[in-house]
């Protein structure tokens, strides 16, 4: 199934840690991302020595979970104000099944793909020719 891209349809890329949002200014359905910015958890990962976190400090898992409810709060917020009116979620596979509950029904009926792959940190192009 061939996917048309809408004029300045809202890509967005995310694993458990961020996400970074992209346009399409292509014309006729076609792909031209353009990077838009990006969007970072509310409270950092840890920055503790060797991996170790202190105690009381939420597991890597609780944090990706919450940044997932942040990223769909975000996606949420756009589309309340009318930031997009087509959304393509790119996120790898668990962070994609953290998202899908949480998003709005708003966000939900201008989604017209999601991708489960890891591509947050993949070129513009290597997107594009994911998506293509």
């Amino acid at each position: 199934m061939t996917i048309i891209y809408p004029h300045t349809a809202l890509i967005g890329v995310a694993d458990g840690g961020g996400a970074k949002f992209f346009r399409n200014p292509g014309q006729g359905g076609s792909l031209a991302l353009q990077a838009e910015g990006d969007f970072q958890p509310a409270h950092g990962a840890c920055n503790s020595p060797a991996g170790h976190r202190p105690p009381g400090e939420p597991s890597k898992e609780t944090q990706e979970a919450a940044f997932a409810k942040q990223l769909a709060n975000e996606l949420y917020r756009r589309a309340h104000i009318a930031d997009f009116a087509a959304l393509v979620l790119i996120a790898d596979p668990q962070t994609l099944g953290q998202i899908r509950p949480s998003l709005h029904k708003e966000v939900q009926s201008r989604m017209i793909s999601e991708h489960a792959k890891t591509l947050i940190k993949a070129s513009i192009k290597d997107i594009e020719r994911s998506l293509s």
